[in-house]
């Protein structure tokens, strides 16, 4: 149904320009309302136009007129404009001599900082669907410099110039388009995400959806990155697919047809940075391949967006991500406590060394066993938005003493019968009977995640950066190592054992080897 519909918008837009305009049209994510990259980068504008005429595009507003000339090749023109401090609104034109003579207009447009929002059915759950919905939708109407746009559900073979349709044209929030129906549009994350963002930055902000139900991150990547981590470029069936949800099927699965469709159409775009929400789709599939895969694909867009954008868009852009709910209460594998991990480049903790200028929003506390979506889409993506705004301000924004990190430990050391973890932070520290596990083994070796050895270590707090974990039995020669929240659902809600000193921020599961 979500197809069907996005298509007929996105293409009803389309040919509305190509309707009024001729030959000459902007490219499809441009529009009314819409929101460009604000100063100190420069916003890119393209479209359509007949070859070797010269297109002339002004930008006005308040109280100036800039303008611009392109020459159409191979039937594309572009123009990069001057640097234009954050507000609003301008009017761009465009109109083209020597040709159709044709003309086209968009207006209420606003400069400010634009995020794409990309990744699976939890960024594609919508505004509609959260907890305490009614209200979140009626603020709406509170926010109209938080502009939204987004991505029609297309796949392609090869990567697209443009987009082949659009679900969303760019427009003032409101109740409708934020809650539209289950997994449509728009979506909660990056709504609530843009919309905090907005009431510490105070200047507009622009939210481009690009997400798809049930997809692999393999999907979303060029061949570039999969090549790079051995990744067969075969299509894979849905059988490969192991899930209990059926709404998680309904994404494709092949290598990069969504980012041929979806992502490499705008890379034209300049942006601030990007958020996303994925991993589900990987549990089973590929899932020791994820540490590789999904740094991967951020250092390709990286790359391609600074390219397509003329350099506009940072080449380290910042990334923030979600790591993995939960999904299963029960002991049967899935694979998420691996995805967590691999999400981070198996550091644990973003910012690392291979993921420079990431943040990420830990969610195992979030769980949701009455969600109507199924428990793997929980509806708490308030506090989802929230950790991830935090990220984005000491990130992407460089904001001083704001703390976006749960507790990670910073050394470990045996005290007779206990292991005695410090971490990197004052902790708000609760006792706990299985959350932390030791490995014990006689061999000199690292445990796996799968190995048999893993016995249950209960912890008490002792000062306020300092727990104390029992070896649960195993000799103290014979521990090999200790591991925290290593369970698809380790904890209560917002009741894991271990948080910030400001009882905010969960501590991430993390796995530690006392031999290499």
């Amino acid at each position: 149904m979500r197809t069907l519909w996005a298509g007929c918008v996105g293409l009803c837009f389309i040919s509305l320009l190509t309707a009024v305009s001729g030959e000459l049209r902007l490219a499809s994510y441009y529009g009314d309302h819409m929101v460009l990259q604000k100063a100190p980068e420069r916003a890119v504008i393209w479209g359509y136009g007949t070859n070797n005429t010269t297109v002339v595009v002004s930008l006005s507003g308040l109280s100036n007129r800039n303008t611009y000339r392109s020459t159409v090749r191979d039937s594309i023109w572009r123009v990069t404009l001057d640097p234009v401090k954050a507000g609003g609104p301008y009017n761009v034109s465009a109109v083209e001599s020597g040709g159709s003579d044709g003309k086209i207009m968009i207006t209420d447009v606003m400069f400010g900082d634009v995020w794409l929002c990309g990744g699976q059915s939890n960024m594609a759950f919508t505004v509609s669907q959260v907890n305490n919905s009614l209200a979140e939708l009626a603020l709406a109407s509170k926010f109209p410099d938080v502009r939204i746009f987004q991505v029609a559900l297309e796949t392609s073979l090869v990567e697209l110039t443009d987009l082949s349709g659009v679900s969303v044209p760019w427009s003032v929030p409101t109740a409708h388009l934020l809650g539209g129906g289950d997994f449509t549009h728009f979506s909660a994350v990056c709504w609530l995400f843009g919309r905090y963002l907005y009431q510490t930055l105070q200047y507009p902000i622009g939210l481009v959806e690009s997400c798809w139900g049930g997809t692999p991150v393999e999907a979303w990547s060029s061949s570039r990155p999969l090549q790079k981590c051995g990744i067969p470029q075969t299509p894979k069936s849905h059988d490969d697919f192991k899930e209990d949800e059926p709404l998680l099927l309904a994404g494709p699965k092949e290598n990069s047809v969504l980012w041929n469709a979806m992502i490499h159409p705008l890379l034209n775009m300049t942006i601030t940075g990007a958020i996303w929400y994925q991993g589900e789709n990987n549990g089973n599939y590929n899932r020791d391949k994820y540490s590789c895969t999904f740094p991967g694909m951020i250092d390709d867009w990286r790359m391609a967006f600074n390219k397509g954008s003329g350099g506009q868009t940072a080449a380290d852009f910042p990334f923030g991500f979600v790591q993995l709910c939960t999904n299963k209460q029960s002991n049967v594998p899935d694979g998420f406590p691996e995805i967590r991990w691999h999400q981070t480049a198996d550091f644990g903790y973003v910012p690392n060394e291979r993921m420079k200028r990431t943040f990420m929003a830990v969610a195992l506390d979030l769980h949701d066993a009455a969600s109507p979506w199924g428990a793997i889409h929980p509806r708490f993506k308030q506090d989802v938005a929230y950790r991830l705004t935090l990220g984005a301000r000491a990130v992407a924004y460089g904001e001083k003493g704001v703390s976006h990190q749960g507790p990670f430990p910073s050394s470990v050391h045996v005290n007779g019968t206990y292991l005695i973890l410090t971490y990197d932070q004052n902790v708000f520290a609760t006792p706990a009977k299985d959350t932390f596990e030791v490995c014990c083994s006689m061999e000199k070796v690292q445990c796996s995640s799968a190995d048999i050895f893993w016995i249950s270590a209960p912890m008490v707090p002792q000062d306020p950066s300092t727990v104390a974990v029992s070896l649960g039995g195993c000799a103290a020669e014979h521990v090999a190592s200790l591991r925290y929240a290593w369970k698809d659902w380790p904890c209560g809600f917002k009741a894991c054992p271990v948080y910030s000193a400001d009882r905010v921020l969960p501590a991430p599961p993390f796995v530690l080897h006392r031999w290499p």
